[in-house]
């Protein structure tokens, strides 16, 4: 199912990613560019040089940097987002459509960035009639893969622990939802990265025994657009 349609975007070659923020590309045309690298995690395997990429082009007379790094190809016919202002945008849009059945979608209302817990802001705020619970879902944008499973994280993350601390709080009074946003079509399975943090792992484990819902979801990222692709297997053992 396509969710979200790319402009037209343009490809290349990374040369190198750098200083979080900064691609070096070289088009096919062979001018080579400096264009904007939305993610400013570690992305961990996903920005490989020489691999191949598409940006798309921004006319914003104000932006310093005229290209956004949109994906990147990992291996043949795969291509991993990097953009992480999609992930939300097009959660967005799916629960506008009504297509995660695990939510109940007889939801009214969708609320985006609603403060809660302390200093913290949750992605989407679902809410029914009065009588019923609310729903809080969080989205974490995930790439790093081993074969065919999907893991979060890649690196420490203690605002990542701090999210999971704070949903738990809602337990049982509201409905609290983690959602993983797989940003690339060849995992099937979904972990927590306990090699790279193991505390958010247990944290995990801790709160869908509590009663915590997470939805591993698979998206193909092509130039085209983003479709949805449904759940990826839950792997907690």
């Amino acid at each position: 199912m396509l969710i979200y349609q790319y402009p037209p975007l343009i490809p290349g070659i990374l040369i190198r990613r750098y200083q979080r923020f900064f691609a070096e590309i070289e088009l096919a045309s062979g001018e080579k560019i400096i264009a904007h690298c939305p993610n400013t995690g570690r992305m961990t395997g996903v920005c490989q040089p020489g691999s191949l990429v598409q940006v798309s082009p921004q006319n914003n007379p104000r932006r310093k940097l005229p290209y956004t790094w949109e994906m990147i190809q990992v291996k043949s016919e795969i291509w991993v987002g990097v953009n992480t202002n999609l992930p939300n945008l097009v959660i967005r849009l799916a629960l506008e459509k009504r297509i995660f059945t695990q939510l109940n979608p007889h939801y009214r209302a969708i609320r985006s960035e609603v403060p809660y817990g302390k200093k913290s802001r949750i992605d989407f705020l679902l809410t029914k009639e009065e009588k019923d619970p609310p729903v809080y879902l969080e989205v974490k944008n995930t790439t790093l893969a081993q074969a065919n499973r999907a893991l979060f994280p890649d690196t420490v993350t203690t605002r990542g622990q701090k999210h999971l601390q704070e949903l738990m709080t809602l337990l049982p009074q509201a409905i609290a939802v983690m959602l993983y946003f797989i940003n690339r079509s060849d995992c099937t399975e979904f972990a927590p990265g306990d090699e790279w943090d193991p505390t958010y792992g247990k944290l995990l484990r801790s709160a869908q025994g509590q009663g915590l819902l997470i939805l591993p979801c698979r998206f193909e990222v092509n130039p085209e657009g983003i479709h949805y692709l449904g759940t990826a297997n839950l792997c907690l053992e």
